[in-house]
């Protein structure tokens, strides 16, 4: 199963993603992880934001972190188990200019491996429950690189929504169902 939960900046998308992921773990049995695609860094504030989302999480998570090479991260995941990643803006942003990567990789070399990311989960059975932001609902940029980066961006949105057997977006803590298993739109 995946789901894929997409919403504004402080929308209660997390909040959604963890309580379905906890639904689908106690209904599969299996672990429960979180893949964290954000970089814990050495900045205060950021961190005290970690330590938030943690606590707020609870017990019974097992964090994973990695910036960008999910299909590895996927890998250290047991078969049968639960996974929530978050978040696909962070993820992108990282893969398209964080230096260690600059060159290396690209919007190409990033959908695919989402495509294998979604392939991998489904060969070995991981519910997998992805959440980014809403972007690109505002005023067209004036600039390239952001441009690029929401071009790239939404494309990984398409791709993960068509997959998905779960769309959701999440406006003011409120969800609103997109697609469900079998095609039902709410």
């Amino acid at each position: 199963m995946i789901a894929f939960i997409s919403g504004g900046a402080r929308s209660g998308k997390s909040t959604h993603a963890e309580a379905l992921a906890r639904r689908w773990q106690a209904e599969r049995g299996g672990a429960r992880y979180y893949l964290a695609t954000a970089r814990s860094g050495s900045d205060g504030e950021w961190q005290a934001r970690i330590g938030r989302h943690r606590q707020a999480r609870g017990e019974g998570w097992i964090t994973l972190e990695e910036p960008v090479d999910l299909v590895a991260a996927l890998e250290r995941v047991a078969p049968g188990s639960t996974l929530l990643l978050d978040c696909l803006t962070l993820w992108a942003s990282q893969l398209l200019y964080a230096s260690e990567y600059a060159g290396e990789l690209d919007e190409a070399r990033g959908i695919a491996m989402l495509e294998r990311l979604l392939a991998e989960a489904r060969r070995r059975d991981v519910a997998l429950v992805i959440v980014s932001n809403d972007v690109n609902e505002g005023m067209p940029p004036e600039d390239a690189e952001v441009w690029r980066y929401l071009a790239f961006l939404q494309r990984a949105h398409r791709l993960v929504a068509q997959e998905a057997d779960e769309v959701i977006q999440v406006m003011a803590g409120l969800p609103q169902v997109w697609k469900r298993r079998g095609g039902e739109r709410s």
